[in-house]
């Protein structure tokens, strides 16, 4: 059955103020379930790890939960290959010094300019510490595809690592994730994907794709400030780690340095419990698409998110529309009406004599949340020449905004424009 707005948006406790948020490729609003579950925590089970009392067993119990859900998410083959930290950003700059040690002076790492830097500077700044060569891969600019020829070619100089988006967070695209990460193997490289921008909008299954690590945040899919991080098993237990002694030598313990934000992790079970109950209220008409290879929850979750990738191609189509409406607009990214399934509904323009921030300040006045800048994809706005002339503005719905949202943004807008 399609998705009833309604019934989602009883889900989302801040969906409940006079408020439209279209800031949710900066982060989503966080699901009750997702709410139910850090309370619970904090009140029944809060204590450190390893513990000889209920309370410890309890709080390590909720943790292994949250490494299952996440596990199912993914379609990961096992738990033991989550790791979770604070943030994509952080989880990456540990894994990149931890595949540090596996480089020499002279390797390549290939980028590209279509990323968040997140995904950029730690491999960057790896490269300078090690004296590896970095090589980036070009987009298109009239569309926010990558240049898949340019791909090939950087795939001819044997990298080591190919680390790219599976969306882009500031022009929406998604890119052939399985193409590249074939490309990548055959040329004898890793591939490390970020998929933050992916992750609330549509499916992912890691062992199809075939990647080696695969890095997500909660707090895009409708969870608490918590990032995780996909590693090949054999992999994780092969990499030394950087971690205080005494600690786990066994993966994914022995990344997981300090004491975890347990209370998050619960949270983040939450927050994939929403969206198992998605799936299975919502996602039926897509069972048999999937039945074959997924099971369970695993099933629900694939049955979820390609009911949400459906509807957002619906919502693609009216930001297109109401956005074109804007007197000196210009959208960044794919507008082709026949190739919406290839972005996600992040969308970032330009309108002629209004600085972004301005339009941002004016839009928060009718209590229309976006954002401005360049949203740490850095490398995007100097490829557009946008960099120091205030960036984009960001418009980004998610499934549980409307249609009727997006027409009342554009209607503000057409005010500010006039204005």
């Amino acid at each position: 059955m399609p998705l009833l707005l309604n019934a989602i948006r009883s889900q989302f406790p801040a969906l409940k103020r006079p408020v439209i948020f279209l800031d949710n490729p900066g982060g989503t609003q966080v699901a009750r379930t997702c709410v139910e579950r850090i309370d619970n925590y904090l009140y029944n089970m809060n204590a450190n790890h390893g513990g000889n009392f209920a309370n410890s067993r309890a709080s390590d119990e909720s943790v292994e939960q949250a490494r299952q859900a996440m596990a199912d998410f993914l379609n990961a083959a096992s738990p033991h290959e989550i790791i979770f930290g604070a943030n994509m950003t952080t989880l990456t700059f540990m894994m990149s010094r931890t595949l540090g040690q596996l480089f020499q002076p002279g390797d390549t790492l290939v980028l590209t300019r279509l990323d968040h830097d997140a995904n950029v500077s730690p491999w960057m700044l790896l490269a300078r510490d090690k004296g590896l060569n970095v090589r980036f891969v070009d987009f298109h600019p009239e569309d926010g595809t990558l240049d898949m020829e340019d791909m090939a070619r950087a795939m001819e100089e044997k990298p080591r690592l190919v680390a790219f988006g599976y969306a882009s967070n500031a022009l929406g695209t998604v890119n052939p994730v399985n193409e590249i990460t074939r490309m990548a193997h055959e040329a004898g490289a890793l591939t490390y994907i970020d998929a933050v921008q992916w992750a609330p909008h549509g499916p992912i299954d890691v062992q199809k794709i075939g990647c080696d690590f695969l890095v997500c945040s909660a707090y895009k899919f409708y969870g608490p400030h918590l990032g995780a991080l996909y590693g090949r098993l054999d992999l994780l237990e092969s990499l030394p780690a950087y971690k205080v002694r005494p600690a786990p030598m066994e993966a994914p313990h022995k990344f997981e340095t300090g004491t975890g934000n347990f209370e998050h992790m619960a949270g983040t079970l939450g927050a994939l419990e929403y969206l198992e109950w998605l799936g299975q209220t919502f996602g039926e008409e897509y069972a048999e698409l999937y039945a074959a290879d997924y099971h369970g929850r695993r099933l629900s979750f694939k049955q979820a998110m390609t009911a949400i990738h459906a509807y957002e191609i619906e919502l693609n189509r009216e930001m297109i529309a109401v956005l074109n409406s804007i007197p000196g607009a210009r959208i960044y990214g794919i507008t082709d009406a026949a190739r919406l399934d290839r972005r996600v509904p992040t969308f970032s323009l330009t309108i002629d004599g209004f600085p972004p921030a301005q339009v941002a300040a004016r839009l928060d006045d009718y209590n229309i949340y976006t954002w401005d800048g360049n949203f740490y994809a850095l490398e995007v706005t100097n490829r557009l020449g946008l960099e120091g002339k205030g960036g984009l503005l960001r418009i980004g719905a998610t499934h549980y905004n409307t249609v009727e949202e997006i027409q009342r943004m554009g209607a503000a807008l057409r005010e500010i424009v006039r204005g």
